[in-house]
Formats: C-alpha cells, structure tokens, sequence
C-alpha cells in the first residue's frame, strides 16, 4: 500500500477505533508542526464519522526554544490560564480527543541550561490528567512518521528509505497489515484483558525488577489492579487510548519503591529531548536521586515540578509477543518503546479500579513521564501479601 493509502487507513483506525468518534462530538487533534498530513487525514475520518467539528492544535517546538532561551527564568513554567480552560473545556464538552506521536525535532534544546528546560512541560498540558481520571473525553494516540524521525531511527539509510521503512513499521505495529485492523485489535484487546485477570487473581503486594543495573521494589495498593487496552468513558464510550498497545498496567502504592533502576531504552521528551541511560535510585517512595549519560538536569527538573514529580504513578507489563517489541526497533517514541518493554511512569496516578482510601492515596501531580525498564534481560516477580514470590516475566515470557 502507499503511503497515502497508509495515512488514509492510519486516519480511520485513530478515528474508529482509537478514540471511537461518535456522530456530534467535538474531536481535537494535538500535532506537532510536520504532522500536518496525518492530522488533516483524521480531521476528513472524523467528519466522515459525523464530528460536528473537527479543532487541530499545532505545537511548534522552535517556539519553545526562544522562550527557554531567552524569557524570564521565574516565568518558564507559566502557562496561560487558556490553556487550562481549553482543556477542560473538552471535557465539558465531553469530546473526543486524537494526538500524534513522533518526535520532529530532537537535540534542539539540547545545548540549552538544562534547568531551565526542565521548567517548561509544553506541549504537555496538566488538566490532561484531570480529563483521564474523570473519563470526560475518549481519546487516543497514534504514531505519525515524519522524515525528521525516520532519520533518528534509521540513521543509515537514505532519507526516503528510512521513512518508508518506518511507515512500513507503524502499519505493522499498528495491524493496518491486516485485512481488518479493527477486528485485530479487538482479539489482541482480548488477550491483554486476560494477562490483566490472571495477574488480578493473585492479588500481589508488590512487583520486583531485577536486572542490569536494576534492582526495585514497587508496592502496589490494596485495591490495585492491572488494566489494559479498553478504557471506556463516564457515558459508556469504549475507546483504546494508545495505538498500538501491548501493555498491562496499574497504580502502585507511591510511598513503597525502593532501590535502583536503569532504563533499557532512551526517552524522548514530548519536546524532543533525549534521555538517555537513565538512572533512578528510589527510598520510600520517592526518586532520592537521578542520573544520566544525556539530559539528567532535565529529568531532575521534571521529577522537582511538585511533591508528586519524584514518586510514581504507574508500573506497566509488557510481555514479547506483542508486535512492538518483536521488531528490536528502538523508536525514540513513548508512545511506541513503552509497548516494547516494561516501564514505570514518574508522576500521576490512575484512579481505575481503585477503592476511595486508596484514590485519596494514589499519587498526583502535574506531571506523568513513563521510561522503559524491561527487556528479556530483566526479570519481573509478584510478590504476595503473605511474603511469597511467583514469576510473572522471565525472558520477556508471562510466567501466570
């Protein structure tokens, strides 16, 4: 198939299956500039699907590098109380929210103070949060191959090349190789479901990684419980927040994680900043110290915005057989790399499944980052309530 042919069924799936447009609702698109192509695709789905209207919001990196260059240091976690009320505005409206990932630019804050870059977490807005934990807006978001990111994951290749191997990689990722996507991804919704029940019926107190350079605890809450794939708002919308999505995930107790860990893939900031070989050691709970080989004053600076920055909101499971991890493709995308491999989210919790002392306890913050910590190298056990240990991942194998 061809690219348009790619972006057109990209499009619709965002549209049908992602966020499950329904007929009359308001759809935002969040793209960055060079996303254009893919965003007006989904904004002709969603009209096609009966929106009433169709609102894209662009993000313009360059922007951001004067400000962090040149503004006020005491302004540069300022955002406009408009952006706010956008926000929550969608959730009033109780519309439908698409955003592409991909990095367009990489290294372009990278030879600025690394603290002030830290300050500024545009385009990441915080009443995000506030729309997941109150199920207001079904919502999704998808890859968008771009020439700049193709370059960044396959360097040797000549430009077009690379981006057709890359678009070639989210078709298959995102099953558009399917004869029926969406009915691939129901079955595959399916399965995740069923790895979420069997880890829920063992009812454990904590998880253990352990592996390269990672040695952690993370407890989980009495009421925790792994989710996956299907979310479904507060008017019975069903949608699948991230395309592709191969993880199980939950709330952990945000006082209980201890020891160290290192990440097993880079992350790429929502503004293009690399992290690599991250570092983070954890004492009650909280992230006592963290290092990197690239952008660890940015990290610092993100895991300082407020009290709930340094602690964590999420730990997710991700077994082999998904289709991310199968590729051996580091992505330089959350949205992609966190399907590969296990990962923790410093940050905001989930309130799903959770009982009303244990939503008063999950952690909260303006922030939510995840980093990959899992691999085939590193081993995941359930730890019981009663002191036992069970496998649950070994070689990137479910053990339960």
């Amino acid at each position: 198939m061809d690219r348009a042919g790619l972006t057109e069924r990209l499009a619709d799936l965002a549209v049908a299956v992602g966020a499950n447009v329904q007929p009359g609702q308001i759809v935002s698109i969040g793209a960055d500039h060079g996303q254009h192509e893919l965003a007006r695709a989904i904004a002709k789905s969603a009209y096609e699907h009966g929106a009433r209207f169709v609102d894209v919001m662009y993000f313009d990196a360059y922007v951001k590098r004067a400000r962090i260059e040149h503004a006020p240091a005491d302004t540069l976690s300022f955002v406009p109380p408009w952006y706010s009320q956008r926000m929550l505005g969608l959730g009033e409206a109780r519309a439908a929210r698409i955003s592409l990932s991909g990095p367009t630019t990489t290294g372009l804050l990278d030879d600025l103070d690394s603290d002030r870059a830290g300050r500024d977490q545009l385009p990441f807005i915080k009443e995000i949060l506030t729309l997941i934990a109150d199920r207001s807006t079904n919502w999704t978001v998808v890859p968008c191959p771009t020439e700049g990111w193709a370059g960044l994951v396959h360097p040797d290749l000549a430009p077009e090349e690379a981006l057709h191997r890359l678009w070639d990689e989210v078709a298959h990722v995102c099953r558009l190789d399917e004869p029926d996507p969406a009915a691939a991804w129901s079955e595959r919704a399916d399965a995740l479901g069923a790895a979420a029940s069997r880890l829920n019926e063992r009812r454990f107190d904590a998880v253990h990684f352990e592996g390269p350079g990672t040695d952690l605890t993370i407890g989980l809450l009495p009421s925790s419980s792994f989710h996956a794939a299907r979310d479904e708002t507060v008017d019975g919308v069903v949608h699948l927040a991230n395309l592709p999505t191969e993880e199980v995930y939950a709330t952990p107790d945000p006082e209980r994680a201890d020891g160290h860990v290192r990440s097993t893939k880079p992350l790429v900031l929502a503004d293009g900043t690399i992290i690599r070989g991250l570092e983070v050691r954890f004492a009650g709970g909280r992230a006592a110290e963290i290092d990197a080989e690239q952008g660890a004053g940015v990290m610092r600076g993100r895991a300082a915005f407020d009290e709930g920055a340094g602690r964590l909101g999420e730990v997710a499971l991700v077994d082999r057989e998904g289709r991310v991890g199968r590729l051996g493709t580091v992505f330089y995308d959350t949205l992609l790399d966190e399907n590969a491999a296990s990962h923790i989210a410093l940050g905001d919790g989930l309130d799903e499944n959770l009982t009303e002392s244990d939503r008063a306890r999950r952690n909260r913050s303006s922030i939510h980052i995840d980093f990959m910590i899992g691999g085939d190298d590193v081993s995941v056990t359930g730890i019981t309530r009663d002191g036992d240990r069970v496998p649950i991942l070994r070689g990137g194998d479910w053990q339960i």
